[in-house]
């Protein structure tokens, strides 16, 4: 807590991904994380703070419907978009006129925001496009020297980033899916929610981070395709130039798509929720290990799984 005070950095663990923390009301502090990332100032940053009374606090204004998730889902992986309140520095929200708040559940993100009395901004803990850390060693291995300090927390349970709930629409829209589906958003609301189809641009002012087209990549290449595909997948393999130089992984769900030719397998839950929390920790394996080429068998495209298919997609090439 103290280091945070004083406007240094920490690594702590949420439910979602490891954050980078800094304090949400220092804009030098705030101006470290993005140094430490190499994240553009395009791109806004998820608030963290211990409960509503807080999150009510930066924003302008708490409709009914704010109060209304925030009792449903937090402490939990949503963060709701409202107008901020003045006194939010503006690198926080990337100069736009919202903030994206949250309340994480994480025994430690909690006891520390407690302890803090102030919002932290904890953007996830790597740099900017690659994948999100969701154990500590992964913050070490992303960061290093720019996370002196991290809070072990073992693994995320989560393990993809939250869904983001853009509450200044309507109606409300879901900017970035994740582990709360649209569909529980709409059942608990009892209205529609919308869900944003495309991506924004650099010249946009973004709402939300995990927006870019290009996003939670690991460093080998991602090839991400259908079962129905393997002959042509195969053959493709087959092609690449003999030698130490090509290794290849294959992300498989359950006991379905299987390759020849493939030096490292790793084999995901055939549940979303399962499947979701091991994503990032098989990629950071088979980057570990050396792959520069990662097949991935492409989940499918219902509702359920519409979190972890952005997440794949984004991480293609």
């Amino acid at each position: 807590m103290r280091r945070l005070q004083r406007g240094e950095l920490v690594a702590i663990p949420t439910e979602t991904v490891y954050g980078l923390a800094a304090h949400a009301l220092d804009a030098d502090a705030v101006a470290r994380v993005f140094a430490a990332k190499a994240r553009p100032a395009w791109n806004p940053l998820i608030v963290h703070v211990p409960d509503e009374a807080s999150a009510r606090s930066l924003c302008a204004e708490w409709p009914d419907v704010a109060a209304h998730l925030a009792r449903a889902f937090w402490p939990g992986p949503l963060t709701l978009v409202l107008r901020k309140a003045a006194h939010v520095p503006d690198i926080v929200t990337a100069g736009g006129p919202t903030v994206a708040v949250r309340v994480p559940a994480h025994p430690v993100a909690l006891a520390l925001l407690a302890a803090a009395g102030f919002p932290i901004a904890a953007p996830s803990a790597n740099r900017f496009t690659q994948l999100s850390p969701t154990t500590a060693q992964h913050v070490v291995d992303a960061l290093g020297e720019h996370a002196p300090m991290i809070l072990d927390g073992g693994p995320c349970a989560v393990g993809i980033e939250s869904t983001v709930l853009d509450l200044t629409v309507d109606p409300p829209m879901v900017l970035r899916p994740g582990h709360l589906s649209r569909d529980e958003l709409a059942r608990t609301l009892g209205r529609e929610v919308r869900v944003r189809l495309a991506n924004v641009t650099t010249a946009e002012a973004h709402r939300s981070p995990g927006l870019s087209e290009r996003h939670y990549a690991p460093r080998a290449d991602v090839w991400l395709v259908d079962p129905s595909e393997r002959e042509q997948v195969q053959r493709s393999v087959d092609d690449l130039p003999a030698g130490s130089e090509h290794r290849v992984g294959l992300l498989s769900i359950g006991h379905g798509l299987t390759l020849e030719g493939v030096q490292h397998r790793r084999t995901l839950p055939d549940a979303p929720a399962a499947y979701a929390q091991a994503l990032y920790a098989a990629l950071h394996t088979l980057d570990a290990v050396g792959c520069t080429l990662i097949v991935v068998e492409r989940p499918p495209q219902t509702a359920a799984w519409e979190a972890v298919n952005d997440r794949l997609r984004r991480s293609t090439r």
